[in-house]
């Protein structure tokens, strides 16, 4: 099987399997429903307890200097926006700042890239590769999750999917505490390096949407017991990286 041939078959088994675990549109529809009145009925205590919960659930593991993170096996850097061209936003370059230093001493073996690839006219993961790429990292140790379209997604697909056991999440402060929440409820033991390097343009707003995201990610581990949108194949994160690979990343 050629190159191509073999990487159109791993697309068409990705698709297979992502069809066979998509959520039911209608029940998405009512667990929205549901959130927004627990929300309204609930009101400011409910949703600050939520906050809080999520923030002390995840405080003990957060780290601020890549000198004081413990081994672990992966940095999982979670997706952000990239603009028109793959080239990664202030905040996504700096997720990836703090992967490669973690990789460049040693910290850890694999980085997973996990972003939003839900279309041809918009890549993160390949931009995210890309920019490590650019920086020194060994093609065989970047793993691309095309399918992480939110933290939860991603998160429960490096367990799931990509057989992750231990990790380091590499992220923002504003977003750190749901995002370590959400990988230790998927099973993983994971810590988090604050990538923060600058100010961020956004940051009022970030902010802002986190109280709120941490209140669904609480509802989604708690109540819903939810799970990613897609799966699909495994690709263990101790095999080849290329088994991430699309036809995209085999582009001269």
């Amino acid at each position: 099987m050629t190159g191509a041939s073999r990487a159109g078959a791993e697309e068409e088994g990705m698709a297979r399997g992502r069809g066979a675990v998509e959520p039911d549109v209608g029940r998405r529809r009512w667990r929205r429903t549901v959130l927004a009145v627990g929300l309204i009925a609930g009101g400011p205590g409910a949703l600050w307890g939520m906050n809080v919960w999520v923030e002390r659930y995840s405080a003990p593991f957060v780290h601020d200097s890549a000198e004081t993170v413990p081994p672990r096996t992966v940095a999982i850097v979670p997706g952000a926006r990239v603009l028109r061209d793959g080239t990664p936003t202030a905040v996504l370059a700096d997720r990836l700042e703090a992967a490669l230093a973690l990789h460049g001493r040693g910290a850890v073996q694999r980085i997973l890239v996990s972003g939003d690839h839900g279309s041809s006219g918009y890549d993160e993961v390949h931009g995210m590769r890309q920019w490590l790429l650019e920086h020194g990292v060994p093609s065989e140790d970047i793993f691309l999750d095309h399918a992480g379209l939110r933290t939860l997604d991603t998160m429960e697909r490096a367990a799931r999917v990509f057989a992750v056991r231990d990790a380091v999440v590499c992220t923002q402060r504003f977003h750190m505490a749901r995002a370590l929440f959400l990988a230790r409820r998927a099973g993983l033991d994971a810590v988090g390096l604050v990538a923060d390097r600058r100010g961020y343009v956004a940051a009022p707003k970030d902010a802002l949407r986190e109280v709120a995201a941490r209140a669904r990610a609480f509802l989604d581990s708690y109540v819903f017991a939810a799970g990613p949108q897609h799966l699909g194949p495994m690709i263990p994160i101790d095999g080849d990286a290329r088994a991430s690979h699309d036809r995209t990343t085999q582009r001269p």
